[in-house]
């Protein structure tokens, strides 16, 4: 029979038991393994079946065992010592309070998914997981963070397989009284809400969670709420489901909900305001509309609301593709804004000027998530080098005029968690080298000197730990693979074969992401007589573990998987290559360090960064990668391999696929696999070795969360706390003026003559031009511009590149036609084809860059002819 209601019944803990609650609710147990070996102490077997959760696992302890623990000296004694150390990591100062005084207050980071641990199953892939990881690593160097998403009821799905081998989804029910959450409460201890506005005089109300991650709280919040419809009850019912509207209310509650959910946790804890708003991915991006309503509220009108709300955001863009970008029809968005709506008191015209792609090549009728952040945010950053450079180009129409490497977006390279991903034995064989305090401070605040002990450890210490590592994973895929065989309806007569699966000898490979088309989950099958060859070398062989999941939406993808899943049915290769269903976290925290290679073969640029290599090169993985995202930064052939790419414009898509994966192929057989199997002194693969080595040496100090959190807090927190301390209301006002008398103004500014020293076409080097440049400036005057020499070498059609540009000053005028008068030397300090133009831009002490407005203006093709090339 099917229970009628389902309620959660806690167990009562002795009194001596008390702090297990304490430890069961801060998520810092997830990465911190005293703690996890002090939950598994309570019942080995209880542990395993909770799926290592210590909220489950307190559910189901009986009294018995209970008491028994609160009499055991021992365990009250490690009990003891585990929640005084986690009371010293939440209070003690960290990295972050012994940095300079100016540092943000605090930081409010916007997230749609959250990858913290297996037991709060709120992600779907790596957004979610880097998420979870800046927040553990924001945690670990006492950044004062506050995280914001949504509870989803179903979170992301469940995967399992058919018996033809296509994806089969779950969507099972979540309880937050199940989960490592807590409700926040008013002093009154009635449930601490939110609530939205929408058409129709109807209401959407969230209900608001509270998971501890370390010293960072995550606000969480839940529309499934007695006081909601049934349609409103289900808008937090599922990550990435539902169509449009669906879509729409969920990002709705997340930006504008969320920033009123972390008012009201400042309101009831006492926690400082956040003077640094992160967006992390467009999905948040309503949150600054929320933070402009607040200020007009306070007297700003909407133009100097904007400038106070873009100095302190932060926007962070993880898509390489105009396709991955959250996009609704201009007329969806205008319903849900407005005096019937939310935020009535602000123009509706005016919210949707700041999403809709009004540039060339956008779609006039489109409200752009992406673009909106981008308007809204002062700072903004790609999450690779190379994925800066493609997001500037994507970008680029926002500031017409400018070259794409002058778009105002930095980036800064992802990283990943160690704590969390580094396997307990390549934790402990760390530990043994340098020490436990140490080796944490190399692992989260990213000091290397521990990094270089890595060359005392010995070669066979390095290889049995690889081989025991392999060694569990062969196991665990086993476990694994039965349980799915069962589902897809197998007998136990007929699995057998599942006990001589993998070999813990052999080189074993890795690949394990999500399952859009670009990442090219299939790309290993394109010749697969090859394949087969080096799946069943007699010397050499490999063998291959395959994971991922496809939108539920995205049938290409889920034919991807079956076609995946079918050749490894074959009875002729299926103890050499496997597909497990139902990645997650638990799934990757055994299949990274049990992999030799970690295999990534995405179409080149479109991986925005990757970090599931990282995670596998924490572990002493080689990487064997094409050169996108975050590879092609810190590729070096000391520690891993480049699979070169076919990106000509002259190549068809079938034609690039067949020249990657032979490369692939080429790489394994006569590079990979040689290196692995070659045995030098002692029946050791020394060079193999000696390339985990360099792996953990110079790419572990590199690949880690902490370094990225730092990155952030130098490079675009603390700018955006000081930018947002600046914009005073009076400040605010007086840069929203000053844009639009600048704006207005600008038609009318204009580059007339330029004039240089030499008029001959070669110059030495190290010599200088006098540069004097007539320009009119309209109603504007000199201390609202910039005027510039950009100089560099050109190439064949005079474009610049690796452009330098000076200030030119301003020496008289206005004249009688109402020129000014520029002047300034530009020094000639590289040889070969030399130019150089002049530009005039908006400047004001308060713009944080000179592109921030999208206007420049260059001379006429007329007035650029006596500016010609140089040093031909």
């Amino acid at each position: 029979m099917k229970a009628i209601r389902r309620f959660t019944v806690r167990p009562v803990l002795p009194e001596a038991l008390h702090p297990l609650s304490d430890l069961a609710r801060n998520l810092r147990w997830s990465w911190h393994s005293e703690t996890r070996d002090l939950f598994r102490s309570v019942d080995p077997g209880r542990w395993a079946a909770s799926g290592c959760d210590p909220v489950r696992l307190l559910g189901s302890v009986p009294p018995a065992r209970l008491a028994e623990l609160a009499g055991d000296p021992d365990f009250l004694r490690r009990l003891t010592e585990a929640a005084d150390g986690l009371r010293e990591y939440v209070a003690g100062d960290r990295w972050y309070q012994t940095q300079a005084h100016d540092l943000p207050a605090a930081v409010a980071y916007f997230s749609p998914e959250f990858g913290i641990t297996a037991a709060l199953p709120q992600y779907s892939g790596g957004l979610g997981i880097l998420a979870g990881d800046h927040l553990k690593a924001a945690s670990d160097l006492g950044v004062p963070l506050i995280g914001v998403g949504l509870l989803y009821r179903h979170g992301y799905f469940r995967q399992s397989l058919s018996r033809d081998g296509w994806q089969q989804e779950h969507y099972p029910v979540l309880d937050p009284n199940e989960l490592p959450l807590v409700a926040l409460s008013e002093p009154d201890d009635t449930p601490a809400q939110v609530s939205l506005a929408l058409p129709g005089g109807r209401s959407l109300h969230a209900r608001i969670w509270l998971a501890q991650v370390g010293r960072v709280p995550l606000l969480m919040l839940d529309s499934d709420v007695e006081e909601n419809d049934l349609g409103e009850r289900g808008v937090t019912d599922r990550l990435y489901g539902g169509g449009s509207e669906h879509r729409l209310l969920q990002e709705m509650l997340l930006g504008i909900g969320g920033v009123r959910a972390v008012r009201t946790y400042c309101r009831l804890t006492g926690h400082p305001r956040p003077e640094v708003f992160h967006t992390n991915e467009g999905h948040a991006g309503f949150l600054g509309l929320e933070r402009i309503a607040e200020l007009q509220e306070d007297g700003l009108d909407f133009d100097a609301a904007l400038e106070s709300v873009r100095a302190g955001t932060v926007f962070t863009t993880h898509t390489p593709v105009p396709a991955g970008i959250d996009r609704f029809d201009r007329e969806l968005v205008a319903r849900h804004f407005g005096p019937d709506a939310e935020l009535p008191r602000m123009a509706v015209d005016r919210i949707l000027r700041l999403g809709m792609e009004s540039y060339p090549g956008g779609e006039p009728n489109l409200f752009n998530m992406a673009v909106m952040g981008l308007r809204l945010g002062q700072r903004a950053n790609g999450v690779s080098l190379l994925h800066g450079q493609v997001s500037r180009e994507m970008f680029a129409g926002l500031w017409p005029g400018f070259d794409p490497e002058e778009v105002p977006i930095t980036s800064v390279t992802n990283g990943v968690h160690a704590p969390t991903w580094v396997a307990p034995e390549v934790f402990r064989l760390g530990a043994g080298q340098v020490g436990d305090s140490r080796l944490e401070d190399a692992l989260t605040v990213g000091d290397s000197d521990p990094w270089e002990s890595v060359a005392d450890i010995p070669d066979r210490d390095i290889w049995e730990l690889r081989r025991a590592l392999r060694e569990q994973l062969v196991s665990e895929v086993r476990t694994r693979l039965y349980a799915s065989w069962r589902q897809r309806g197998a007998g136990s007569a007929e699995l057998g074969w599942i006990d001589g699966v993998l070999d813990p000898d052999a080189l074993t490979i890795g690949f394990a992401r999500r399952v859009p088309s670009y990442k090219r989950l299939t790309l290993m099958l394109r010749d697969r007589d090859r394949l087969m060859d080096l799946l069943l070398h007699p010397e050499r062989p490999v063998q291959i573990v395959v994971a991922g999941k496809a939108h539920p939406a995205d049938d290409g993808g889920k034919r991807l998987v079956q076609e995946l899943v079918r050749f490894a049915d074959d009875p002729r290769v299926r103890h050499r290559i496997v597909f497990l269903p139902d990645y997650g976290m638990a799934m990757a925290q055994k299949l990274y360090p049990g992999c030799d290679v970690w295999l990534n073969n995405p179409l080149r640029p479109l991986e925005a960064c990757g970090t599931s290599g990282m995670k596998a090169a924490l572990n002493g993985c080689l990487n064997l990668s094409v050169k996108d995202g975050w590879w092609d930064e810190w590729f070096q052939p000391d520690f891993g391999w480049s699979i070169p790419t076919a990106d000509g414009t002259a190549t068809d898509d079938d034609r690039r696929d067949d020249l990657e994966a032979a490369a692939l192929y080429d790489l394994l057989e006569r590079r990979v696999a040689p290196r692995f199997y070659e045995r030098g002194d002692g029946g050791l693969p020394g060079r193999w070795i000696e390339m985990v080595r360099q792996t953990l040496t110079h790419l572990g100090p590199k690949v880690l969360a902490g370094r990225m959190v730092r990155e952030y807090v130098e490079r675009l927190y603390t700018p955006a706390a000081r930018a947002h301390r600046a914009l005073t209301p009076e400040a605010a006002r007086e840069l929203a003026s000053w844009k639009a008398r600048v704006r207005a103004g600008w038609p009318r500014v204009a580059v007339g003559h330029v004039e240089a020293s030499a008029a001959t076409p070669t110059a030495q080097l190290g010599t200088a031009l006098s540069l004097r440049v007539r320009v009119r400036l309209g109603d504007l005057a000199p201390d609202d511009v910039e005027v510039q020499a950009v100089a560099g070498r050109v190439d064949t059609d005079d474009r610049i590149a690796d452009a330098v540009c000076v200030p030119l000053k301003p020496g008289s005028g206005p004249d009688l036609d109402g020129q000014w008068l520029y002047e300034g030397p530009l020094s000639l300090d590289r040889t070969g084809p030399f130019g150089y133009t002049v530009r005039i831009l908006p400047s004001h002490r308060l713009l944080a860059s000179g592109a921030e407005l999208g206007l420049v203006t260059v001379p006429s093709e007329g007035a650029a002819e006596a500016a010609g090339v140089l040093l031909r």
